[in-house]
């Protein structure tokens, strides 16, 4: 018999195992599939299995002729990992001598800069006295040691080299106070700020007096003792050497006159105003310091050098000062009143600095009012418009001692727990009382009697509420981004403040020692302001409110020709429902009536909006059907009312927003026209809302409707009867609106 393996199928399933052997894993699916399509798929896999198990022998012997080599090569690579962290150590010994030698090196560096310092630091004495002692020693080589050396050669180069060398020291001595007078120049806006501040320490003054705001340094006293510690602020150590080194060489008036020349050059400097010095209150400060600056400097000079300057030199100085100091403070006081407390410390005369004090009183009070509109502004853009969360009781007083506030049923309440106001309540009054002790600070040195300061206080403190904090309050509330939930804060936020003015009165009473029921007394206005700015946010709730319902009625999408009417209000309704009813449900907070207007007048624009979305001229024609859609979303719209999303109403007192809409819709979704005719004019008509005009526009639009959705309507009897009676309807309304005219 033929045997197996040469038969075909035998062939076939060795062409198979090759192909599986030789082809990718990816594309073997095909020689698989041929596999199982076959009929020997029995004798396919035992040859497979015989294959198998060859390829299993052909490994077993290959692993056995390369098992020895491998088992060399790993004892090999163990010695060879024991050389390699032999390697290892070593590299990091040799990177740690590296980084030692690195160490001492700096360390070296560092011992021989000690030492040259220390060195350089004992040279010092002597090379600032080198001056004076050169001189003595070239004075006694010509007086005495040369004389006495006799006539020889060196003696007559010695003698000669002497004038040459005295003229070496006086430049060199002279450069140095060239480099003393260039520093001075520089720095004299420092000196001046250094000066204003041991003032202020001095006398007890907050220091922030004339590091931040120098014009309210305003509680200096008016016998002020010079000021300490000039010579701590400048090395004036040049300009005694070259004074001494001139004396000596029988120069002083010249260098006198130098020294004067160059510093009266300085003054025009110092005392002429920047171009851009009007600009920032930065540069009106760094102007005063130079002028101090450059007055400590000369009256220390003055009492130091016994002749240097004298006092006719310096009151010259100081008139000139005094012409240009008055031009700029015309223009702006800032630093006024420390400049005038410092410059009468060092007895300059300062009645005419006094005198502009009492003239820029209103001017002074006009910069404040900048200043604190600024930081009202800035106060009002940080605030998150969020009731202020208290943790603890230590947070709760904290806040307590900033703003007089008290409400026994909140203090019931455990802690977490909320204020009503957000943050900008206690800062806008913390605010209001240090612009209060600004203006009194100001007035302490004007001789003023207690009345006349208190009536300065509150007449300023007027312009302040009524003017600055009502512009910034009405910034705040007309800002595009400002919402609903913003605006209601402010309404709470200005009622608190509202209610602290008061409070304020007794402030400006105690500190002015006047009491608040003095006749003439001036009245604060922040009841006012705050109530003015109460308007404003609700005001402009109605008209936030109104913007946003105009945006859900712009999604607005009505079928007008629609057949019949659908049974659920349409979509954008249902969602300006549920918006109107998540904003009430937050105007629960506002005081008295303004959640109750509010309510009524989204209501009303809602009702106006809807009956003039259902009479715009681009509404050429309106069905039946339209007209029932429009009556169920006008239903809609009478549960919200009549589910009373804000407490407080009377009744169906919110209801009758829509009593415009429904009447109309009642008389044309009953065609009630013989009713509406015939009892029109009376004041029990039924129909007492709907006005003729309004009625006619709508049934004009209805006529046009029955008209063209029908092409065959004209040859209908129901048709034509209706269209008859809409005719009819129609001439009667005309002929109504025409006798209601005549």
């Amino acid at each position: 018999s033929k045997k197996i393996g040469d038969s075909p199928t035998a062939a076939e399933h060795e062409r198979i195992l090759r192909e599986i052997e030789s082809t990718d894993t990816n594309c073997i699916g095909p020689t698989l599939r041929s596999v199982y399509d076959g009929q020997e798929h029995g004798l396919f896999m035992d040859k497979l299995e015989g294959r198998i198990r060859n390829h299993d022998r052909e490994i077993e012997k290959m692993c056995n002729h390369h098992f020895q080599g491998f088992v060399d090569s790993i004892t090999e690579l163990l010695k060879v990992r024991g050389e390699a962290q032999k390697l290892k150590v070593q590299k990091e010994k040799m990177r740690l001598l590296t980084s030692m030698d690195e160490l001492r090196q700096c360390r070296l560096q560092q011992r021989n800069i000690a030492t040259t310092i220390d060195k350089l630091t004992h040279c010092l004495p002597g090379t600032n006295i080198r001056y004076y002692p050169a001189l003595r020693t070239l004075e006694q080589l010509e007086e005495s040691c040369l004389p006495q050396a006799g006539s020889y050669r060196f003696c007559g180069i010695m003698s000669e080299n002497i004038p040459r060398l005295r003229t070496h020291i006086r430049d060199v001595s002279m450069s140095d106070l060239k480099d003393f007078l260039e520093s001075i120049r520089k720095h004299s806006d420092k000196i001046g700020e250094t000066a204003m501040k041991q003032v202020c320490v001095r006398l007890c003054v907050r220091e922030r007096c004339c590091s931040s705001e120098p014009v309210m340094c305003l509680s200096f006293i008016h016998n002020v003792l010079q000021i300490p510690g000039a010579q701590d602020l400048v090395d004036f150590s040049p300009v005694y050497r070259c004074l001494h080194i001139y004396t000596v060489l029988g120069a002083r008036d010249t260098f006198e006159n130098y020294y004067r020349k160059q510093r009266r050059k300085q003054a025009r400097l110092v005392l002429q105003p920047h171009s851009n010095m009007h600009e920032t209150l930065e540069g009106y400060r760094r102007y005063f310091n130079q002028i101090v600056g450059f007055f400590v400097v000369e009256d220390h000079i003055l009492h130091a050098t016994q002749g240097l300057v004298n006092r006719a030199y310096v009151e010259e100085l100081w008139e000139l000062a005094l012409s240009k100091t008055i031009a700029a403070l015309r223009t702006h006081s800032v630093c006024l009143h420390t400049t005038y407390i410092i410059f009468m410390g060092y007895g300059f005369p300062v009645n005419q600095l006094f005198d502009m004090l009492l003239e820029m009183r209103d001017q002074y009070g006009e910069i404040l009012l900048k200043k604190w509109n600024q930081s009202f502004r800035q106060i009002l853009d940080q605030d998150n418009y969020s009731p202020i969360p208290v943790a603890s009781r230590e947070e709760y007083q904290r806040i307590a001692g900033q703003f007089p506030f008290q409400d026994p049923e909140l203090d019931k309440m455990p802690f977490p727990k909320k204020l009503p106001f957000s943050e900008f309540v206690p800062k806008v009054y913390s605010q209001l009382k240090e612009f209060i002790y600004a203006c009194l600070k100001y007035s302490e040195d004007l001789h003023l009697s207690s009345t006349e300061i208190d009536d300065m206080i509150r007449k300023s403190t007027n312009v302040l509420l009524t003017r600055t904090l009502s512009h910034c309050l009405q910034y705040a509330i007309k800002k595009k981004n400002v919402g609903l939930a913003e605006l209601v804060q402010i309404i709470i936020n200005t009622t608190h403040l509202e209610q602290s003015c008061h409070y304020l009165e007794e402030f400006i009473s105690n500190i002015t020692n006047v009491p608040p029921d003095t006749i003439n007394a001036t009245k604060l206005y922040g009841t006012s302001t705050f109530k003015d700015a109460r308007h404003a946010a609700e005001e402009e709730i109605y008209t936030n409110l109104n913007q946003k319902i105009d945006q859900f009625l712009q999604l607005a999408d009505y079928d007008w020709a629609a057949a019949q009417g659908g049974g659920q209000a349409s979509d954008y309704l249902s969602d300006l429902i549920a918006f109107l009813c998540s904003t009430f449900a937050v105007f629960t907070h506002l005081p008295g009536k303004v959640a109750q207007t509010a309510c009524m007048s989204a209501c009303k624009h809602l009702s106006t909006s809807l009956l003039q979305l259902l009479l715009e001229a681009d509404v050429r024609q309106v069905s039946m059907g339209a007209l029932q859609q429009f009556n169920v979303d006008v239903k809609e719209c009478e549960k919200f009312a009549r589910a009373g999303p804000v407490p407080g109403f009377q009744g169906d007192t919110l209801l009758l927003a829509f009593i415009d809409l429904r009447q109309l819709l009642d008389l044309f979704t009953q065609w009630d026209w013989s009713t509406y005719l015939a009892d029109y004019g009376r004041p029990t008509c039924k129909y007492l809302r709907v006005n003729p005009h309004t009625a006619l526009a709508l049934l004009e639009k209805m006529k046009d409707t029955s008209r063209k959705n029908n092409m065959f309507a004209p040859f209908r009897k129901n048709e034509r009867d209706k269209q008859k009676l809409i005719d009819t309807v129609v001439k009667q309304l005309r002929s109504l609106i025409a006798t209601n005219q005549a």
